[in-house]
């Protein structure tokens, strides 16, 4: 048997050299194996499975539990090894003999010795344990273990659980001291905050006493566990195994599009698991991603649609919900506005697209739910649309940036904003030293666990920055330029961004933080871009999405921006608005959505929970949950990421759904009702072959000014923050890490600043503790954007690069 090695990339599979292989003979069966496999790894390959505790195969071999003996009576020399041997710590050498426990009666004598040995303590409790059912523990122990036992003395017992941190409990007398989840904790996530304690007989594991364990990435202990030690707060005996109906799907809280596994009982989702996919997260999701998914079970589920009464809303039947739409929508004509926000899968914002064009007759259509510039929309026109995977093109990829040479941030905080970006970079730097570069006023915790180097940037003043690098920062064409949606807001900066990409050769990515988000894109969900990066403008790009659609023709001006339509509506230059899923504090001042949400002449609000816009909306049409739609996601790198139905339930709808239903109500046929039918039509859409739309070209914004007392604003989102889908996830934000203001130690001491500061705007003030940081650029201030009861959008109605005021508070 020969096998060969995938080297990743868009360029496919490279075969193995011949030199490069090694040959053994693993229970009489030759294989020849990639030099450096262990044995136990040669051995899967063949079908033998070798019984293991501690062995991971994305975690370094540890030779922990000894449970993989095997016997190697020949190391390729002539001369084995006196006695077995633990097949995860030993690569392959040519000529090799290994015997498993299926040829070699010592080999199963000693992996039934220490299944004896590891049961002398453990606790016979398999159905109670929330394991039970799914142990491999309990798997092996019936298949490699003796029958019986010989022991017959007290078991060692311990106080249980203890908490590891608010949502990983630790039931220490069922460990086996695999040192998995120290492992998965320092080298995989960073956060070496778990550690095995004390020696011997007394071994176990344990937390440094300062140093709590708040990792966003903890929850993959609990299910790399190969016994029940670790459990799940929010899971712990709610369930087993065999009571669960398991479906494959894809994560919803960040544009990685992690594969995941839920887990429901009697239409409830009980929990949710990582998926196994090489490609994208291997087998690593966020915490968010793993616990986060009860925001749809609160008194605020919308269930049947509401009409607006006078000054209240009242309950209705879906016909006369749609009929009232389509009323409203009739008065209105083509002065409506569509923002449908960035967290729909690509088939729903299709749908938008469409309906706005072909039904609406606008091209008044936005995603965009954050800050942002018309310069970021022209960006994504030239150099993200069209460019993904859903065409078959190249793009950069998850595997690209573990081979990248050079990976530059700007704009972008990996391990916040990126999810299993962060994991994939940190990985590169452990295995290939990758060398990367933050554009940031400091570098941020992530960045400091994969080795990054700053760059330090005044926010605002990326452009200039991108356009002089040290001369340190190599790029060419084995490079990475990864561009965040927060670049969005310094002028001049992705303009620059793309120069540096075509003048150095690097690859371009560009990595949002909402799920939708590329996807919306790829729908044509933006005022100035039809689907797959048409321009609207180009009359040849019209037509041809038109003879898709089979409309007459599509409206040829580029439509306004979100905060331009809520404007407009606010000053009844719009006569209607179609809202599917914003929130106010999304946007950099809250105020405009509401003033313009309350204003407008006609509002249809398409959401799943009560609102401050469904509050304000005339008609509010209930849609389906994730978890009860199929549809897909296209993940920052372009890749389509489907996932089917998980709970039926009757009489919901997806934004799909409800968009056909009011274009049937108009008298036009939407021609997509179902997320496969709207999937086979965007099949449709081949590459655009005309001219695309041109790049950006806005000019470098010049020096922030501040004084004593001021200071440039930076800032962007925490990975747990004041979410509305954390909403009552008590654990999960308990290990949210503390919310404080970072300066640097002559800025603080300017402004009076000591423990406390007070940061304000003429909107008003928040106050936050104080972290000194003396590597931070002098003049400027970090606070998380959306702290709990804090949000910057709401109490100061400014985002990163502005100028703050700031002065010493006492608690």
């Amino acid at each position: 048997m020969t096998v060969t090695q995938n080297q990743g990339g868009s360029q496919g599979q490279a075969v193995e050299k011949k030199e490069d292989l090694v040959t053994i003979t693993i229970d009489g069966i030759e294989v020849s194996v990639p030099k450096g496999t262990l044995v136990i790894r040669a051995a899967e390959l063949i079908g033998v499975d070798i019984p293991r505790f501690c062995d991971h195969p994305l975690l370094d071999p540890v030779g922990a539990c000894r449970q993989c003996m095997v016997e190697i009576p020949d190391m390729g020399n002539g001369r084995g090894m006196p006695k077995p041997q633990a097949s995860c710590t030993i690569t392959v050498m040519p000529g090799m003999k290994v015997e498993t426990q299926r040829t070699n009666a010592r080999a199963e004598k000693a992996q039934k010795g220490m299944l004896e040995f590891l049961l002398i303590n453990h606790p016979l409790d398999c159905p109670i344990c929330d394991k039970g059912g799914e142990c491999p523990l309990q798997n092996q122990a019936l298949s490699h273990g003796y029958g019986e036992s010989r022991y017959d003395g007290v078991k060692r017992i311990y106080p249980k659980p203890i908490n590891l941190s608010a949502q990983v409990l630790l039931d220490r007398e069922r460990c086996v001291l695999c040192a998995r989840c120290t492992r998965f904790s320092e080298q995989i996530a960073g956060d070496p905050f778990i550690k095995m304690l004390e020696r011997g007989a007394l071994q176990q594991v344990g937390i440094y006493e300062k140093e709590p364990f708040e990792s966003y990435w903890s929850g993959n202990t609990i299910q790399i566990c190969p016994v029940g030690a670790l459990t799940s707060a929010d899971y712990r005996f709610r369930a087993r195994p065999f009571d669960l109906v398991s479906v494959p799907s894809v994560a919803e809280h960040d544009s990685s599009g992690s594969a995941i596994r839920v887990d429901y009982r009697r239409g409830t989702v009980m929990r949710r698991l990582a998926g196994d996919d090489p490609e994208v997260n291997e087998e690593w999701i966020s915490d968010k991603d793993r616990f986060a998914f009860r925001y749809g079970r609160g008194e605020d589920r919308l269930t049947t649609p509401l009409v607006r009464d006078g000054d209240e809303l009242r309950a209705a039947s879906w016909p006369e919900a749609i009929d009232a739409a389509v009323r409203g929508l009739k008065k209105a004509g083509s002065s409506v506005g569509v923002l449908t926000g960035g967290r729909l899968p690509v088939e729903d914002a299709y749908g938008y697209s469409k309906f706005a064009r072909a039904v609406l007759g606008t091209n008044n259509i936005d995603f965009r739910a954050r800050p942002y510039s018309q310069e970021e929309a022209d960006f994504l026109a030239a150099a993200v649309a069209g460019t993904g995977l859903v065409n078959g093109q190249a793009a950069v990829t998850f595997a690209d940036l573990e081979k990248a040479s050079t990976v530059l941030m700007a704009g972008f905080e990996p391990e916040d904003e990126g999810g299993v970006v962060f994991l994939r970079l940190r990985k590169a730097y452990r295995k290939t030293g990758l060398k990367s570069f933050q554009l940031a006023p400091y570098l941020s915790n992530g960045c400091v666990k994969m080795g990054a180097a700053l760059i330090p940037t005044v926010p605002g003043e990326e452009a200039a920055t991108l356009a002089n690098l040290p001369a340190e920062v190599a790029l060419d064409e084995t490079s990475v330029i990864i561009v965040g949606e927060r670049l969005a807001l310094a002028p001049g900066a992705l303009t620059a961004a793309l120069e540096l990409s075509g003048r150095t050769g690097a690859r371009l990515a560009w990595i949002p933080r909402r799920a939708g988000e590329r996807g919306a894109v790829e729908a044509g969900c933006l005022p100035n871009l039809l689907p797959f990066g048409r321009p609207v403008a180009d009359p040849s790009a019209r037509v041809d999405v038109s003879t898709l659609w089979g409309s007459a023709s599509l409206p040829s001006t580029p439509g306004r921006t979100a905060e331009e339509m809520l404007v407009a509506a606010s000053n009844g230059l719009l006569e209607a608005l179609v809202v599917g899923g914003i929130q106010p504090s999304d946007f950099r001042d809250p105020s405009i959505v509401r003033v313009g949400c309350e204003n407008a002449g006609f509002l249809i609000s398409l959401e799943a929970r009560a609102s401050e816009v469904t509050e304000r909306a005339d008609v509010v049409l209930p849609v389906a949950l994730l978890e009860e739609r199929s549809g897909s996601f296209v993940n920052w790198e372009g890749r389509e990421r489907p996932f089917p139905v998980v709970i039926k339930k009757p009489n919901v709808m997806s934004d799909l759904r409800v968009l056909a239903a009011l274009a049937d109500g108009l008298g036009t046929d939407l021609g997509v009702r179902t997320a496969e039918q709207a999937r086979a039509e965007l099949s449709e859409f081949g590459p655009w072959e005309g001219e695309r739309a041109a790049a950006p070209q806005v000019a470098v914004g010049g020096r922030v000014q501040t004084q004593v007392g001021t200071a440039v604003l930076s800032t962007w989102r925490l990975h747990l923050d004041d979410s509305r889908v954390l909403e009552g996830e008590t654990e999960v934000l308990a290990t949210a890490r503390k919310p404080v203001a970072r300066l640097n130690p002559r800025t603080a001491t300017a402004a009076g600043v000591t423990e406390q500061v007070r940061v304000s705007t003429d909107r008003g003030a928040v106050t936050f503790d104080v972290e000194i940081v003396p590597g931070l650029v002098d003049g400027v201030i970090w606070l998380p954007t959306r702290a709990p009861g804090l949000a910057l959008s709401e109490h100061l109605a400014v985002s990163s690069g502005e100028v703050v005021r700031i002065e010493g508070a006492h608690s």
